[in-house]
């Protein structure tokens, strides 16, 4: 029982994997809003494409 107490303890206190853990959070919250505006942009760009194929003879 005591070993589990104490790595219980270890693993409250040590900080790296919080970090690693908060780091990961952000990289994916990043990657979220990059993919988000590159479907946004791709949706624009491919109407302004069927315009100009429209308006071409």
């Amino acid at each position: 029982m005591k070993t589990l107490q104490h790595a219980v303890a270890r693993f409250v206190r040590e900080e790296e994997g919080v970090t690693a853990i908060e780091y990961g959070l952000i990289a994916g919250l990043i990657a979220v809003v990059i993919i988000a505006s590159v479907q946004a942009l791709g949706v624009k760009l491919n109407s302004i494409f069927a315009y100009i194929t429209g308006q071409l003879p």
